[in-house]
């Protein structure tokens, strides 16, 4: 057995590493946390100074186990998980369930899977830095305290199943807030002014080239707009002034963690859980750096390398080393910001998607080295001979290029389309012959919404969160169901363009798509309700400010500033009375809405919450004839849908036809959106509408279905009076019977299976236990 026994967190990890140490070392890992508080209770003492209860789950017991044995084998155990506070913790972790003596444990920490970094980790241990684990703690017991005292309230005043949680539910809070912007946004248009002409040189020949302008101020009005047009009929134009200035650009800082997830998600389209379960690879591949970062520095010999590799591929001109600064002051453990571990590496990784990482990751680190790019800017004002006004025109001239040569950063405004890019040799006093001048209406936008990257963003900006917690509480509140990751039709909308040639105005109106989504964050019902009744009765909790506060306080138990368990003390007092008097006083929370009464019948017509979602109500709970329901389509939120939009909801179910002499019946189930024939059912694609689909299309999906049922069915037996089916599934072939699945044994020929063998199997199942449900295969005895 080895000397030394390593640990690290993770196999792909442990693999790496070992190649880089003699046959003295052995390298296990120990598959991230080996305990944790325990699922189902609280797991922590409020009495006893927040003790909190570690168990070693189950599938770690044999981990544990191993590890236990090696540990005792091993002189000297070396403790490598990440460098952050859960990496602390779990060295701490590992030190309490293996009992390891302190005398025979070292941790070490790297920011990078090098030879050369793992050689001087081994040259420099240290001790486990009970500070780091301390905050660490005081995270996960805090986010405990939270969820397993506020979800019960939810359970208990809005419906079972719900949860909250302490940073997810500020989340939550920013999309609502957001969509609730959007909805009370008022559109109001305004006329913005262009104009193209062609340059005239001293003996009038007028240039090829076209020189595009616009009036700098907008009008408010047709009328207005209208009015400047007929002033400019007729009228003479000239170059007023010409104002040319340097500018320059800069590189941006190589990658945190926040904003690699930013630009994954503009430039590669990766979701926030994706990048960083990529940058977990090529960060255990030994391709970068710790990916879990809020530091924008690099070392001293990264940006020697850098500079080697700018100078030989592009020339000395492009280079210009320079070291960034963080700047949050709560950026936390001194790590270097994402890079590649070989700069000299423009190409790593074992599959496209790492690769197409790795080279984002390469070209923003080797740009940030790089010379600012040179640009020449001019602006040129135009004069109006029957007008004070004047027209403007901008350009930009890109004088060296710089680090444009191999990088340039993306971002998420939605602006206007503008009229800078080049300009045609221009001199003052020119003439300029006019060729049309238009005014077209344009809309004020509300903010856009958020995407998974934009809202990491502003959590970042917020304080809320730190590079371990963005990509976790992103896809928490779309698990939970309270946030939707989706895209939303536009809606056509008429505007107006005057133009004015050949000295007439004429008007026309057009239609542009407006609203149009893709890949937004949307919330939903039960996300909006839940929201409002945390932020009624739990302000302090969703206050942003507050949850920033949090935070800092995490940093200064890491810096052995404040004790953690006085810190929670000071948070769970009041927040406990709080819990314990919102069960008392406060009423259910439904979303519930009178939007009027209905035409037909004169009863009242509600929208609410209802047990299995949001939900259209014709009639009073109370009153003696049954109220009738109908569910809010996708996307419809129960703030905002009108009574017109509600009451076009009955009409579903909707006879759209016959088929085989049986009726084509469509409506909306708990399931979505389906079409029933003769007691069967079909479920409807997601580009069909319910409200629209006729008869032709409704018997198209039952022939589909039915030609993938005959490809599923291998063959059909009948046993007992009942279908016994031999079926291909989505794990293998099985056997149906009775509304229970069996699977069939491995060596099985399932196209030979006889009607005898089908029993054999379905008796081997055992006595008395339930039926599966869904797809779950019963298991054999």
């Amino acid at each position: 057995m080895a000397k030394n026994l390593v640990i690290v967190e993770s196999p792909a990890k442990a693999k790496t590493i070992e190649k880089f140490l003699g046959d003295d070392y052995t390298v296990r890992s120990c598959f991230g946390h080996i305990r944790d508080l325990a699922d189902g209770e609280l797991s922590v003492d409020v009495t006893k100074n927040f003790q909190p209860k570690y168990i070693v789950p189950e599938d770690k017991k044999k981990v544990v186990s191993e590890l236990k044995k090696l540990a005792k084998g091993a002189e000297m155990i070396w403790l490598a998980t990440d460098e952050d506070r859960e990496g602390e913790a779990i060295s701490w972790h590992l030190r309490e369930t293996l009992d390891l003596d302190d005398k025979k444990i070292k941790r070490i920490v790297f920011h990078e899977i090098t030879k050369p970094a793992i050689l001087r980790a081994i040259e420099n241990p240290r001790t486990i830095d009970e500070n780091l684990v301390n905050a660490q703690q005081a995270r996960r017991i805090l986010d405990r305290l939270v969820g397993f005292e506020l979800s019960p309230v939810l359970w208990k005043k809005i419906q079972p199943s719900l949860s909250a949680g302490r940073v997810q539910s500020v989340a939550v809070r920013l999309v609502v807030e957001r969509e609730r912007a959007i909805i009370s946004h008022e559109f109001k248009s305004a006329y913005k002014i262009t104009a193209t002409f062609y340059p005239v040189d001293a003996t009038g020949k007028k240039s090829d080239a076209i020189l595009n302008a616009e009036l700098p101020q907008r009008f408010d009005t047709a009328g207005e707009a209208e009015k400047f047009l007929s002033q400019c009929v007729g009228a003479a134009y000239s170059i007023a002034n010409i104002e040319v200035k340097p500018a320059q650009k800069s590189p941006s800082a190589p990658f945190t963690t926040s904003t690699l997830q930013q630009e994954a998600s503009r430039k590669l389209g990766y979701s926030v859980t994706r990048t960083m379960v990529v940058a977990q690879k090529l960060y255990e591949a030994g391709h970068i750096t710790y990916m879990r970062t809020d530091s924008v520095n690099l070392s001293e010999l990264a940006i020697e390398e850098i500079k080697n590799q700018v100078v030989t591929n592009y020339g000395q001109k492009y280079s210009n080393p320079r070291q960034y600064t963080t700047k949050s002051a709560s950026a936390q453990e001194a790590h270097e910001a994402i890079r590649p571990t070989y700069p000299g590496k423009p190409v790593a990784g074992s599959d496209d998607a790492e690769k197409r990482l790795y080279d984002l990751i390469w070209k923003r680190t080797v740009a940030s080295q790089m010379s600012n790019a040179l640009l020449e800017k001019t602006s040129v004002k135009i004069n109006i001979s029957t007008s004070k006004l004047q027209l403007q025109a901008e350009g930009e001239v890109l004088k060296f290029d710089g680090f444009l040569k191999l990088y340039m950063e993306q971002n998420d405004d939605e602006e206007d389309e503008d009229v800078s890019g080049m300009l045609p040799p221009l001199a003052v006093g020119q003439n300029l012959q006019f060729i049309a001048m238009q005014g077209i209406e344009r809309f004020n936008r509300p903010a856009p919404r958020y995407t998974e990257a934009s809202l990491v963003k502003k959590l970042e900006e917020l304080g809320i969160g730190r590079p371990s917690t963005y990509a976790p509480t992103i896809a928490t509140i779309q698990k939970r169901g309270y946030v939707i990751k989706g895209d939303q039709d536009g809606v056509e909308r008429p505007y107006a363009i005057y133009t004015l040639k050949n000295d007439k105005i004429s008007k026309e109106s057009k239609t542009e798509i407006t609203g149009r989504e893709k890949g937004k964050l949307f919330p939903s019902n039960i996300g909006m309700i839940v929201n409002d009744f945390l932020v009624t009765n739990f302000e302090k909790i969703l206050d942003y400010s507050f949850t920033a506060d949090v935070e800092k306080e995490f940093d200064e138990i890491a810096n052995g500033e404040i004790v953690w368990q006085k810190m929670l003390g000071s948070f769970y007092k009041p927040f406990h009375d709080n819990v314990e008097e919102t069960i008392k006083t406060s009423a259910r929370a439904k979303g519930e809405r009178l939007l009027g009464t209905d035409p037909a019948s004169g009863k009242n017509v509600y929208v609410k919450l209802g047990k299995f979602g949001p939900v259209v109500q014709i009639g009073d709970t109370d009153a003696e004839e049954k109220p009738k329901y109908s569910r809010l389509k996708q996307g419809q939120l129960v703030e905002n849908i009108t009574l017109d939009e509600a009451m076009e909801l009955f009409r579903l179910p909707r006879t759209v036809g016959e088929f085989e002499d049986a009726p084509l019946v469509v409506s909306v189930g708990r399931f979505g959106p389906y079409v029933s024939h003769a007691k069967a059912f079909y479920s409807l694609a997601k580009t069909d509408d319910p409200y629209t689909i006729d008869d032709k299309r409704a018997i198209e999906i039952i022939e589909t279905k039915r030609i993938d049922n005959a490809n599923k069915t291998i063959r059909t037996y009948d046993y007992e009076g009942k279908p016994l089916q031999i079926l291909r599934g989505r794990f293998g072939p099985y056997i149906s019977y009775d509304k229970a699945n069996y699977k069939i044994p491995k060596g099985e020929d399932p196209e030979k299976l006889s009607l005898e063998q089908c029993i054999e199997i379905i008796k081997a199942k055992p006595e008395g236990a339930a039926k599966p449900k869904g797809r779950r295969f019963a298991k054999k005895s």
